[in-house]
């Protein structure tokens, strides 16, 4: 447990410099990087290049989840980035275990009404060329048991989905009162020689 704690630092650190970058732009997972990446695996949804705020794109086939496009300000601070990279290193990480989930989901049900068919003896098509299904009673033993089968996968995630927004909660409190001080601290004057 101890190597999985200390797995995701690494990561975070890579993400911090990776995305050190100044000025206006989207930020860089979401943005002109990822529009040649793998098709379906992340939404082609882009921002206008001149939108101020971040987005919110379209659910992702795979995750069910929809994606943000962070907004980079000109001026963001080392606080603000910190805190936009821990958001989009949650988003990542959040994105990929449901995916990943889904896909194991979807292969195992495929695989249960198949073993179930071929069982009663039945083929996978019916005669009108449907696809064969399942009482609902019947899909309940599954839904139990892959339930049961990764409930410990799921106590971790929840574990660490909570960790993560608590840091995020802790981080915008923090970006919050930066933000408060530098209204509230006198403005220093320019002087010239």
């Amino acid at each position: 447990m101890a190597a999985r704690r200390s797995a995701g630092r690494p990561v975070v650190a890579a993400l911090c410099r990776a995305f050190s970058g100044r000025g206006c732009q989207l930020a860089p997972e979401r943005g002109a990087e990822r529009r040649d990446a793998a098709p379906g695996r992340v939404s082609r949804f882009c921002p206008p290049r001149k939108s101020r705020h971040d987005w919110i794109g379209p659910p992702d086939k795979y995750s069910n989840l929809r994606p943000i496009h962070f907004y980079i300000p000109e001026n963001e601070s080392p606080l603000e980035q910190k805190l936009r990279e821990l958001r989009q290193e949650t988003q990542e990480w959040n994105q990929q275990f449901w995916a990943d989930q889904n896909l194991t989901f979807h292969k195992e049900k495929e695989e249960f009404v198949c073993s179930r068919l071929k069982a009663k003896g039945l083929d996978l098509r019916t005669e009108s060329g449907q696809k064969a299904t399942l009482s609902a009673e019947e899909m309940a033993d599954f839904y139990k048991e892959f339930l049961s089968k990764n409930f410990q996968k799921h106590m971790y995630y929840n574990r660490d989905w909570y960790k993560r927004n608590f840091a995020i909660t802790f981080f915008m409190g923090k970006v919050a009162l930066e933000r408060i001080w530098n209204k509230l601290r006198p403005k220093q004057k320019k002087t010239s020689n």
